[in-house]
């Protein structure tokens, strides 16, 4: 599988028998490729595509992507129930299932909108967490806090007994000191291969601290720094 970076929590992953993409909404500049960071659907219109948005959130989804099918023969849109314009794209809530006859999906409650997703598909498992993050914000009262710490556990210990090969997880620097709360217990919870750090817009400084933190130093050897639009990576 390659895996390319489109910005912020948006990827594209080629398996060579799917190209998926996850939440894509940075769709400038104009007229620019997959190298570029950007999806191009005349690019990708001969492939079986998958598109995954996780909640309505601007920096998550772009209403493009609804256009895409008319381009791309064989596309499949699956979008969080939270976002209301699907123009027939299949929607999924919280704790559901969607079983297809080549891939399976499932999807953890977000404790912020939408969902996470867990995805096995040609013989990978994917993980990619959207907005479900430890977001522990200074100025909030202890008590918000706690329920989101309380929230975020509980959906990651559903995931103690699988194996992703690849989790896209927030480190986002707004959280200062906090920052890496979400990475560092799902790291240290559930089996993963590969991790990248999502949700730090143009801030890739947070990447850089990340490696340096004593936080990360169990783990890492599989945090995939990928920091610049179009960069990729290939796993095994």
């Amino acid at each position: 599988m390659e895996v390319t970076y489109l910005y912020h929590s948006g990827f594209a992953a080629d398996t060579g028998k799917h190209f998926i993409i996850f939440d894509y909404w940075k769709n400038t500049p104009a007229g620019g490729g997959l190298k570029d960071g950007v999806i191009d659907p005349k690019e990708i219109k001969d492939r079986d595509v998958i598109v995954l948005s996780s909640h309505r959130h601007k920096d998550h989804f772009n209403k493009v992507i609804l256009d895409w099918p008319a381009v791309i023969p064989r596309c499949r849109i699956i979008l969080s129930d939270d976002i209301k314009k699907t123009n027939g794209a299949i929607t999924i809530g919280p704790d559901s299932e969607l079983i297809q006859p080549d891939f399976a999906l499932r999807t953890l409650r977000s404790n912020d909108e939408g969902v996470a997703f867990a995805l096995n598909i040609d013989g990978l498992s994917i993980y990619h967490a959207g907005d479900l993050n430890w977001w522990h914000w200074e100025g909030e009262p202890g008590s918000w806090n706690d329920d989101i710490k309380q929230s975020y556990k509980k959906e990651v210990d559903r995931l103690k007994k699988e194996t992703f090969d690849i989790a896209f997880i927030p480190v986002d620097p707004r959280l200062n000191e906090q920052y890496a709360w979400g990475m560092d217990y799902f790291m240290r919870t559930v089996n993963t291969r590969f991790a990248v750090p999502v949700h730090f817009g143009d801030d890739v400084s947070v990447l850089d601290r990340l490696f340096n933190d004593p936080v990360s130093k169990n783990y890492r050897d599989k945090i995939v720094p990928l920091k610049i639009r179009g960069q990729s990576f290939m796993i095994d």
